[in-house]
């Protein structure tokens, strides 16, 4: 395939809340520039970009899915991106490789929580982004309360390039406030239209908006701006330069509209993505391509250029069982060319490049060479993951990892057939290769396989990729809270260990002083040993003591946190001290001070945000309360009321069912950990009796 340069490049993500439109538009634009040839729906499960069985089935983007067309002489590289809370992160990941963003608000529905999350994404990776408002063909749709609501809900002044001519069944076609032109389209999905003067009933609103764009554009140039309020005209060139740099700089986000489902409006989408969105080269001018060079981690920077040293950014990985490991990089600078050698600074390894493809979709299109913008895939790299980077082995550098966010949720998983045991950290392992926001261990107390993720839908969906990919059947168990232990007061106390059986002993004895630091500080360590009362050798020993035995609490053997322990005394035998006697004494001197520290059981309590049509908010705040959870504020949405809360874990485990079982379907919750709170008394000692009668169970 033919190699475009870097200013005929454009790498586009999609994002949105789930349910916007995502991949239905994506589909629209492949279609509308002639990469596909029929236009697929998300309903008959064949679009390009959700051809997962578990995508086909939920009806939902589940991992982000990559494509390409050609329009206008250009390259557009686009990422459809899921938008459901429980997948989000895959998008996070995703937009590292973006220079711009197509963020879709629903006409229906407004700006819902996930859109806002991933806008603030956005805003980490400093990318520009214009706001397709869809779905204008559904009944009560209304283009200026979207245009209120992405105002309020995302700061930024919205400008509209187009209007609807109608909405819902009487959605016909767009005006182009560019052209000052109707475009009216045909009934057929095909995309086509004829361009007509705008209706007379049209006119008044279209000057209005039209006069604001004009204004918006003059504003960013004196010179413009005193010819404007003189009363001169603004020729095209000038207003859609406006237009750009208004984009790059974010003065104001451009607003298009149109209907992904019906096909009208997208080739309007694909003209404003090249006129609106940057380049890899203008990506590089408002935010530096930089990484540190491994070797002496001096700061380096790489231009989007072909005279520049190779280097790229491994954003996602797919785990496939016939295929191999597919890696998905991008491009930051240089060429790559197939059957040549890299390599791979984050883990200081070579890896050997077979062939190159492009993706569309899950088709594979072969290609000899990439270069500097570009998005392209390899297969079966022996130690590369999400987040290495590529580079040339003699002008090394390094780029930030992608950072994904904790997991909120632990199920205990278990194969169906006990001949399957050992295979499930192998195959769990190539998961986790592809979905970096899963965590998978072991629990030493109970001894069972701790799977943690975004949500109880994120977990089923990688069980049933597990039985697809590697024919491995799991069973979940209820989800575990991870609790916690820490003190609320000073203590003291001493650990002496001393054991004598003939020949060399074992002696270790030291004093610790334990106090509570403020939650979220995590463990901190002092060594006050003077006069060499334990010798330098053994304090290492001491501290590995303390934080071995941290691991079990002396309430319910949860980990404790939050904590400075100092080493102030001891003493010590010149013959039968040891590393391991004082390591002894350390973890034996901890649990007497915590015990007598009051100790307390803590539990991870959730930012929650709900999304509830306004006739089930009463409901749904009675329903927290109900959880324990402290009602933060409400904020109203369209056609909508947003409620933000705090509430712990625990009360929001099995939360999903409830959420949909009052608003009828229609409400979406999204969560994330905050901090860690004291467990209330009564709930305490329920916990307490819980974990011994666990422990006694396992023990008979």
């Amino acid at each position: 395939m033919v190699n475009f340069d870097v200013e005929k490049l454009r790498n586009v993500a999609v994002i949105a809340h789930g349910g916007a439109g995502k991949t239905s538009l994506v589909e629209a634009m492949l279609f509308n520039a002639k990469a596909i040839d029929r236009l697929g729906k998300v309903e008959d499960g064949n679009t390009v970009t959700d051809f997962e069985p578990e995508e086909i089935d939920r009806k939902i983007t589940i991992t982000s899915a990559l494509c390409f067309c050609e329009w206008k002489e250009h390259r557009m590289n686009i990422i459809d991106t899921p938008g459901y809370i429980n997948f989000i992160e895959d998008t996070k990941g995703c937009l590292r490789a973006a220079d711009g963003a197509v963020v879709i608000v629903s006409a229906l529905s407004g700006v819902k929580a996930e859109t806002e999350r991933v806008w603030r994404y956005a805003d980490e990776y400093e990318i520009p982004r214009v706001v397709f408002v869809n779905k204008i063909d559904k009944e009560l749709t209304n283009l200026s309360r979207a245009l209120g609501d992405i105002e309020k809900a995302f700061g930024k002044e919205a400008i509209p390039l187009n209007l609807p001519i109608g909405y819902g069944d009487n959605f016909s076609g767009i005006i182009d406030l560019l052209k000052m032109k109707a475009l009216k389209f045909s009934d057929s999905q095909s995309g086509t239209f004829r361009e007509e003067d705008i209706p007379g009933d049209f006119k008044a609103e279209a000057d209005e908006y039209r006069k604001r764009l004009i204004e918006k554009v003059a504003e960013a140039d004196d010179t413009l701006l005193e010819r404007y309020l003189e009363g001169g005209e603004l020729n095209h060139a000038e207003i859609e330069k406006g237009i750009k740099e208004g984009t790059l700089t974010g003065r104001f986000v451009p607003v298009l509209c149109g209907s992904a489902y019906k096909n009208i409006g997208i080739q309007h989408l694909l003209d404003a993505i090249l006129l609106c969105l940057p380049s890899p080269s203008d990506k590089a001018k408002i935010s530096p391509i930089r990484g540190k060079n491994p070797k002496n981690n001096a700061d380096t920077e790489r231009k989007p250029s072909d005279a520049d040293p190779f280097s790229a950014l491994v954003f996602k990985t797919i785990a496939d069982p016939f295929s191999g490991k597919l890696t998905i990089f991008r491009v930051y600078s240089g060429a790559l060319k197939a059957d040549s050698a890299i390599y791979n600074s984050t883990k200081g390894v070579k890896e050997k490049i077979g062939q190159i493809f492009y993706l569309l979709g899950k088709k594979q299109i072969p290609a000899q060479k990439v270069g500097p913008g570009e998005i392209a895939v390899v297969t079966k790299l022996k130690d590369t993951l999400t987040g290495d980077t590529l580079c040339d082995e003699g002008n090394p550098i390094l780029y930030e990892k992608i950072k994904f966010s904790d997991p909120v949720i632990s199920f205990a998983i278990a194969p169906k057939s006990r001949g399957d045991e050992d295979k499930v950290s192998s195959s769990i392992g190539r998961i986790l290769e592809e979905d970096p926001a899963l965590r998978f261990y072991r629990d030493d107390e109970t001894k069972e396989m701790i799977l943690s993720g975004m949500g109880q839908v994120h977990l089923e969906v990688t069980i049933e990729r597990l039985k697809r990919k590697f024919g491995l059947e799991i069973d979940m168990k209820t989800p575990k809270i991870p609790y916690k232990e820490t003190v609320k007061i000073r203590a003291k106390a001493q650990g002496r260990y001393k054991k004598q059986s003939g020949g060399r002993g074992q002696y270790g004895d030291c004093w610790l002083e334990i106090e509570p630091l403020q939650r979220g500080t995590g463990f901190e360590f002092a060594d006050k040993i003077v006069g060499g009362v334990i010798p330098r050798q053994y304090i290492p020993a001491v501290e590995k003591g303390v934080v071995e035995a941290m691991h079990q609490g002396v309430l319910a053997s949860y980990p404790i946190i939050d904590m400075r322990v100092t080493l102030y005394d001891g003493s010590y035998h010149t013959v039968d001290s040891s590393e391991m006697a004082f390591k002894i004494a350390g973890g034996m001197a901890l649990k007497k001070a915590v015990t007598e520290a009051r100790p307390v059981i803590l539990e991870p309590v959730m930012n929650v945000e709900v999304i509830t049509p306004e006739d089930c908010m009463g409901a749904i705040i009675g329903d927290l309360n109900s959880r324990r959870g402290k009602v933060l504020g409400v904020e109203p949405q369209a056609n909508s009321q947003k409620i933000k809360a705090q509430v712990a874990m625990a009360e929001m485990v099995r939360y999903a069912p409830t959420l949909h079982s009052i608003t009828s379907g229609r409400g979406l919750y999204s969560m994330e950990f905050s901090h860690y709170e004291e467990v209330p008394g009564p709930l305490a000692s329920k916990i307490i009796s819980e974990r011994e009668a666990f422990k006694k169970k396992e023990e008979s």
